[in-house]
């Protein structure tokens, strides 16, 4: 499953990417699902079930995006990793208030660790797909082959 883009590589040609912004974007939304389902149940105790199942479906998408994206030699990482990390930082204080919010309306144990992964996935995807959105437009030279 790869997806075309549309923003010509040095050769002329239109580069072909992973669908990394779809994956992650899935990832997000299953988290986001889990996080308000856990939510309407607060301050009572919640089911877990239902919250663990959407998190490892969660952690499995984004996994294999980022498996595929690692994979892609042609690519604007300089400029990946430069956007990726602001966008992170900006995130993680996003999560941080967020869960700052669970724990002083007193969540605790189990859900307040599934939130937490969950917030931990929220602070992953969308910096992920903001950098990859930013860094595959970037026109590249490829890379040389040592033979």
């Amino acid at each position: 499953m790869i997806a075309r883009v549309d923003t010509p590589s040095p050769g002329g040609s239109p580069r072909w990417l992973p669908p990394v912004t779809q994956l992650q974007v899935g990832a997000l939304a299953l988290v986001i699902v889990g996080g308000v389902y856990m939510a309407s149940y607060f301050p009572q105790r919640p089911p877990l079930a239902l919250p663990i199942a959407l998190l490892a479906a969660s952690v499995t998408m984004s996994a294999i995006g980022a498996v595929m994206l690692a994979r892609v030699r042609d690519f604007a990482w300089d400029t990946f990793l430069l956007v990726g990390r602001w966008a992170l930082l900006a995130y993680v204080i996003q999560a941080g208030m967020i869960e700052y919010a669970f724990v002083h309306n007193h969540a605790r144990g189990a859900p307040l660790v599934v939130v937490t992964l969950m917030l931990v996935m929220f602070a992953i995807t969308i910096p992920t797909v903001i950098a990859f959105t930013v860094a595959r437009y970037e026109v590249v030279q490829p890379v040389q082959s040592h033979t």
